[in-house]
């Protein structure tokens, strides 16, 4: 796994045009480059030409409003309290790449306030195992909050360089090499026990977004990873939940997960792409389907990711219908309803009405 930028530029470069062309200095300077770093000089499309097509005048309202939503409903502390997952750190985090994907910074922007908010709350539940997880607020499977919040802490260390962030994204990522099973996956609590591809690829984007921010992630816990990502996919090209136990069919959500944790484990092409990808394209959305598949929001937060990174004809016809029937269904007070809760549900749809931005390391291309 290669970073995508040198360590101690990539929080300064925080729009595309700067990185691209801080990184065509390099090249002319005879320096070599990752892989990924060429890929990005290489795109023939300015991904900020393809938000300006791409998210309408009514997609940037409904962006506008569901910030605005999630940001009154933000305590002091940083968390949020709506219904059973109040004070649950993935919320928090989700919340904070939600402002930050806008192009909101830690203290910078309209809802800078707010993301050095979401930063406080999970820095202040970030125990000295490196867990991230307030123990009154835990859903079912806590290493889901873990992998969300190290996420967020790695995309805020690699634009701010905080030594008191990085001391504590450290040990939270040292927590989930060591918890990684003999699978290769991960599951629900901080043991080496069973594993699912939903908490699996939590962890794969966290270690891939500390590797990104200079942070040392070993590279046999991505190659076990990435094999036990492989042996989960089923013949059709969809996932199955689990190796063991049950959960052997595909489905959408975690088919998307999926493919979106190969390509967190820098594999660009190949075989379990294509048939990744050939079986998502059968999920289209659709407008009057919001509800067709359950854990809808989980499922188009990696899916929108996944036709991102695929990019060619399959982002072009994927993004537009998500946009549309995102918009559709926002809520008169701007936000987005999920059965897990109220901000979870706004965070994500405006994460993935975002994704054209290009603005969070984690999601560029």
């Amino acid at each position: 796994m290669q970073s995508e930028l040198p360590r101690s530029r990539a929080g300064a470069l925080s729009s595309p045009i700067a990185r691209r062309g801080f990184l065509a200095q390099l090249a002319g300077a005879g320096m070599s480059l990752s892989y990924s770093a060429s890929r990005l000089l290489a795109e023939p499309k300015d991904p900020e030409k393809s938000a300006v097509e791409l998210i309408t005048p009514a997609a940037a309202r409904a962006i506008e409003r569901g910030l605005n939503s999630l940001s009154t409903r933000q305590d002091e502390d940083g968390s949020f309290r709506s219904g059973g997952y109040s004070r649950n750190v993935a919320i928090c985090a989700l919340a904070g790449m939600a402002f930050m994907s806008g192009g909101n910074t830690p203290g910078r922007g309209p809802y800078g306030r707010n993301v050095d908010r979401c930063i406080d709350f999970i820095l202040a539940n970030t125990q000295e195992s490196g867990f991230i997880n307030v123990p009154n607020a835990s859903s079912h499977g806590p290493m889901y909050g873990h992998g969300f919040a190290t996420l967020f802490l790695a995309e805020c260390y690699g634009m701010t360089m905080r030594a008191d962030i990085r001391e504590k994204l450290a040990k939270a990522v040292q927590l989930i090499v060591n918890t990684q099973n003999e699978e290769g996956g991960w599951r629900y609590q901080p043991v080496r026990r069973d594993a699912d591809i939903s908490v699996t690829i939590c962890q794969v984007m966290a270690l891939r977004a500390a590797r990104n921010g200079g942070l040392f992630v070993p590279r046999e816990t991505i190659d076990r990873c990435t094999e036990y990502v492989k042996r989960s996919q089923n013949a059709d090209g969809g996932f199955m939940y689990m190796l063991q136990g049950g959960g052997g069919l595909s489905a959408f959500p975690r088919s998307a997960a999926g493919v979106v944790a190969l390509y967190s484990a820098g594999i660009y092409e190949g075989p379990e792409i294509k048939k990744g990808l050939e079986y998502l394209v059968g999920y289209m959305p659709q407008l009057h389907e919001f509800n067709r598949e359950s854990h809808y929001f989980y499922g188009h937060y990696y899916a929108v990711q996944a036709m991102w990174h695929a990019g060619g004809e399959f982002w072009p016809k994927w993004y537009p219908a998500i946009r549309d029937a995102l918009v559709t269904r926002q809520a008169e007070d701007g936000s987005w309803n999920d059965s897990i809760c109220l901000e979870y549900g706004t965070s994500m749809a405006c994460i993935i009405l975002q994704m054209p931005n290009n603005y969070l390391p984690i999601f560029q291309r």
